[in-house]
């Protein structure tokens, strides 16, 4: 009996790595010297125009009735996103809640206030005086225990923080209401089964969760609020606008003025951007967003996409 011998095996080749090639964003390369040339003539045309007067734009940038209009200004936007950011929370979540009378009631609160426009509030606010001359506290139908004069009462400044802080209150409401519904309705069942109280819940788990979805959209309302107190200047209240609207009306140097103040709203707007930038990373950590924030914007334009897959 005649015994056969299998042949040996083969050792597996070795597999060779693939060589990805990246993809060549040649328009991107196009786009980018397009743009940077339309941008050189700009900026030539706008630093060699003499109409503009940059002299005298540098001798009002920090004059001291345009920084105190920068500081009215100021104060207006924060105040303002306070009243908003307090008043929009509470307004969602009488929104949300089971009792239609309170829903109700914050639903027609938002609708009016966003139906309306912001500069017909202020005035509103501004002459409420022609509809009510004295204000007052006391029991309906019943008697008066103290009471107001409306103009002394309701200044030009509160009649701005009335109208900007009460209007971005139905926005605000709005943002924050998304941001609770954004998160999962689970986890509002899972703390109602181990005891916890509404209130507890939406403090402790609902809005932290919420405040991902919440923070970039009330960043954005901030920067908006920002400009957005120009229109005080419809009731005369003194701030940056009506600041540099003063100073040209006495000297008519209008243009030069404009742009000094378009140059504070562009440091304004762009310090409180790093902010928000800042303030979104922190919330979206351990997130798979914050990684891609976290690639500069040369790396978005100029990258090629690719690498070596082994």
């Amino acid at each position: 009996m005649s015994s056969s011998e299998a042949p040996p095996a083969e050792a597996p080749a070795e597999a060779e790595p693939i060589k990805a090639v990246p993809v060549r964003h040649y328009g991107r390369w196009v786009a980018g010297v397009v743009i940077l040339f339309l941008a050189f003539i700009v900026l030539r045309s706008v630093i060699t125009n003499d109409a503009l007067q940059w002299p005298v734009v540098g001798d009002y940038l920090f004059d001291d009735r345009v920084l105190r209009g920068l500081q009215n200004t100021l104060i207006l936007t924060v105040i303002s996103m306070l009243i908003g950011i307090v008043g929009g929370i509470l307004l969602a979540v009488m929104r949300l809640s089971p009792n239609p009378l309170t829903s109700g009631a914050a639903g027609i609160y938002i609708w009016l206030f966003r139906g309306t426009p912001l500069i017909t509030q202020l005035v509103i606010w501004n002459f409420l005086a022609l509809a009510y001359p004295r204000l007052g506290l006391g029991i309906p139908f019943g008697p008066e225990f103290v009471s107001w004069d409306t103009n002394q009462l309701i200044t030009q400044f509160s009649a701005s923080l009335l109208g900007l802080g009460l209007n971005e209150a139905a926005y605000m409401a709005e943002i924050v209401r998304g941001g609770i519904q954004s998160v999962d309705s689970g986890q509002l069942e899972a703390a109602s089964a181990l005891g916890m109280s509404r209130t507890k819940t939406l403090r402790r788990i609902i809005l932290p969760q919420a405040m991902r979805v919440i923070i970039p959209p009330t960043g954005n309302e901030t920067i908006s609020m920002l400009k957005t107190t120009s229109l005080v200047v419809a009731i005369g209240y003194y701030e940056l606008m009506v600041a540099a609207q003063t100073i040209y009306s006495q000297n008519y140097k209008t243009v030069p003025l404009l742009i000094v103040a378009a140059a504070w709203y562009l440091f304004m707007t762009s310090v409180l951007t790093l902010v928000q930038i800042q303030i979104e990373k922190r919330f979206a950590r351990g997130t798979s967003r914050n990684a891609v924030q976290r690639q500069g914007w040369a790396a978005r334009m100029f990258s090629r996409g690719g690498g070596n897959v082994t």
